[in-house]
């Protein structure tokens, strides 16, 4: 399975960016996805995740209200709408794809890693 994430950028305080992973190679129709988040210096964080129907979903605190995590319909693409975003949300972010049927936020439940694409949002 390989992962390509895009959408990064630059951007203002207060603005949005949306953030789109593709999956190709072996299906990964019946995998839950999530999104994670590493700044400079400090440990990956859980951002969100979504089961295979695009019906359940879970975020970090941090994000609750501001992020939307999302299915397109081929369900081999998953976003991360970021609206309001803060000084605080720039990190590389990396989609992930798990095998497990039911929601994870911890990094190691996740098999399959992108690449990451860096989100900077200035003050």
């Amino acid at each position: 399975v390989q992962l390509q994430a895009s959408g990064g950028g630059l951007e203002q305080a207060g603005g949005s960016l949306r953030l789109s992973c593709t999956a190709s190679g072996r299906t990964v129709n019946s995998n839950v996805m999530g999104w994670f988040r590493q700044a400079p210096g400090r440990e990956r964080e859980f951002v969100a995740t979504i089961n295979r129907s695009g019906v359940r979903k879970n975020y970090g605190d941090s994000v609750k209200g501001r992020f939307t995590i999302s299915r397109g319909n081929a369900q081999n693409t998953v976003y991360l709408q970021m609206n309001s975003l803060q000084p605080e949300d720039t990190a590389v972010y990396y989609c992930a794809a798990s095998f497990q049927t039911y929601l994870r936020t911890d990094a190691g439940g996740y098999n399959y890693w992108g690449q990451g694409t860096k989100v900077t949002v200035s003050s």
